[in-house]
């Protein structure tokens, strides 16, 4: 019988190279331009978790982060499915890739969090905790 070493690793696709030019072109862009930039990507690239994650870091108000970082989320459970995720096992920080997801899921507890949802806010750590136990529980994210 052969052990295996630990929970399985599900590393995400990389975003491809033509999503990522036009979402850093779209953050160069100046003051209410950079939002509405990124909103044409998200527009032109829906599964874009890179894409998700900057929208929702530049939200105008707390309800509108939570709602992209949601939509991020979710979308980023498609693709770990779609990457063969089960439903358990480590998705990294360390592996660029996963970072986007990674960051809708933060940036979904930290929203919830502000919004008074303090359950899902709890759900998302605990979450985040699991996937990745470099997450820091005192709530201050992912190392740099």
């Amino acid at each position: 019988m052969r052990l295996t070493a630990g929970l399985p690793e599900t590393v995400l696709p990389a975003e491809s190279d033509a999503i990522l030019a036009d979402l850093a072109a779209a953050l160069g862009q100046p003051g209410e331009r950079q939002r509405h930039a990124v909103s044409d990507v998200v527009r032109s690239n829906p599964t874009s978790l890179a894409a998700w994650a900057a929208l929702g870091s530049l939200a105008r108000d707390d309800v509108e982060a939570y709602a992209c970082f949601r939509v991020g989320y979710h979308r980023g459970l498609d693709a770990l499915r779609s990457a063969g995720w089960k439903g358990s096992g480590t998705v990294r920080w360390a592996h660029e890739e996963n970072r986007p997801f990674l960051r809708c899921l933060d940036g979904l507890r930290s929203a919830a969090g502000s919004i008074g949802e303090q359950v899902e806010e709890d759900r998302c750590a605990t979450f985040l905790r699991q996937l990745d136990s470099s997450w820091r529980s005192d709530r201050t994210g992912f190392p740099a």
